[in-house]
C-alpha cells in the first residue's frame, strides 16, 4: 500500500511537520478551480434565461458567479477532500491534505469557513439565492460527509451533483437577476437539464472502477457494469434533451428547440464510440458530447429569456 508522502526528500516541498498554515496556492489547489466552470456556465444560463438586461446588475452577476463557482463549488471540493483524505492518501498522496501541505485540521476549517462565507454571500443576494445556497451547501456536506456520504451511491451521488452544479446554479442566476422565484418555464428546463446531468456525472466514474470496487463505492459502472452504465448515461442525457426540445416547441421557442435538437443529433452520432470503450473514451466524450449538451443549455436559456 502506498503511504502519504510525509518524509522530507531533496527538493521536495515542506511536510506537515514544519507547516503551521497552508500556502495560498495549496488552498487554491484544494478548491479545484477546474471544477468551477460547469456551475458558472449554468449560472450564466440562469442570467440569460431571466430575460433581464445585464446593465444595472453587474455587481449581482459577479457576486453570483463567485458564489456558484469559487464559493459553493470550491467549498464542496474542500469538504470532499477532507472526508476523502484517507482514500487520497492511498490513491492521490500528492493532494494538498494527504501530502501535508494543508496540515492538521486546516482542511476541515477551510470547509467550515467556506460554508459560512457562502451562506453570507447568498443571503446578501436575496431570499431565493439564500435558499439556493443553503440547499447547495447541505448537498455538499451530504455528498461527502458521514452518515449520508451519498457519493458512495451511483444513483444518489450523480443526481445530487447534477442538481447542484446545473439546477441550483441556473436557479441562482435567474434569481439574482429578478430577485424573485424564476418563472415556471425556467424551472421546468433547469430541472430537466439537472436530471440529464446525472449521465454527465456518471461519465466521471469510469476512470475509477477498480478503485471503487476495492473501497466499496457503488458507482453505476460497478453496479451495472461498464457498458450498461454507459448506455444508461447516454440515455439519461438524451432523454432530458428530447423532453426539453419538445417543451420548447410547446412554448413557441422554435429556434431554441431546433438548436437543442441539432446538438442532440450530433451527440447521437458520438455516443456509439463512447459505448464501445467507456473507460477509455469517457474523457473524450466529456470534451465533445458534454460540450454540446451545455451549448444546448445556453440555447434553451436564450429562448426562455426572449433573446431570440
Amino acid at each position: 500500500m502506498t503511504q502519504p508522502a510525509t518524509s522530507a526528500q531533496p527538493g521536495a516541498p515542506a511536510t506537515a511537520k514544519n507547516i503551521r498554515r497552508p500556502a495560498p496556492r495549496d488552498v487554491l489547489e484544494l478548491l479545484k478551480p477546474i471544477t468551477w466552470f460547469p456551475p458558472i456556465w449554468a449560472f450564466m444560463c440562469g442570467v440569460v434565461s431571466s430575460g433581464q438586461p445585464a446593465s444595472g446588475h453587474w455587481i449581482a452577476i459577479v457576486a453570483g458567479g463567485l458564489l456558484a463557482g469559487p464559493l459553493v463549488c470550491g467549498n464542496s471540493q474542500a469538504i470532499n477532500d477532507w472526508f476523502d483524505r484517507h482514500v487520497d492518501a492511498i490513491n492521490e498522496p500528492n493532494r494538498p491534505i494527504p501530502s501535508g501541505r494543508i496540515p492538521g485540521r486546516w482542511g476541515l476549517w477551510i470547509a467550515c469557513v467556506g460554508s459560512v462565507l457562502s451562506f453570507a454571500v447568498g443571503a446578501a443576494l436575496g431570499i431565493w439565492v439564500m435558499v439556493a445556497s443553503l440547499v447547495g451547501l447541505a448537498a455538499a456536506w451530504a455528498y461527502s460527509a458521514p452518515p449520508f456520504r451519498l457519493k458512495a451511491s451511483g444513483w444518489w451521488g450523480p443526481a445530487l451533483v447534477g442538481l447542484t452544479y446545473e439546477g441550483l446554479s441556473w436557479f441562482t442566476g435567474a434569481a439574482v437577476m429578478t430577485s424573485t422565484l424564476p418563472s415556471t418555464p425556467v424551472l421546468v428546463v433547469l430541472v430537466l437539464y439537472s436530471l440529464g446531468a446525472h449521465g454527465i456525472m456518471t461519465l466521471n466514474d469510469f476512470k475509477a472502477v477498480e478503485g471503487d470496487k476495492q473501497t466499496g463505492v457503488r458507482s453505476l459502472p460497478v453496479v451495472l457494469g461498464v457498458r450498461n452504465a454507459a448506455l444508461f448515461a447516454c440515455g439519461v442525457m438524451a432523454l432530458a434533451q428530447v423532453i426539453v426540445a419538445i417543451y420548447l416547441v410547446q412554448q413557441g421557442l422554435m429556434l431554441s428547440a431546433g438548436i437543442v435538437a441539432l446538438v442532440l443529433a450530433v451527440q447521437f452520432a458520438l455516443m456509439p464510440k463512447l459505448i464501445a470503450d467507456p473507460a477509455k473514451r469517457a474523457p473524450w466524450y466529456g470534451g465533445t458530447g458534454v460540450t454540446l449538451y451545455v451549448l444546448g443549455m445556453l440555447a434553451a436559456a436564450g429562448g426562455l429569456g426572449g433573446h431570440w
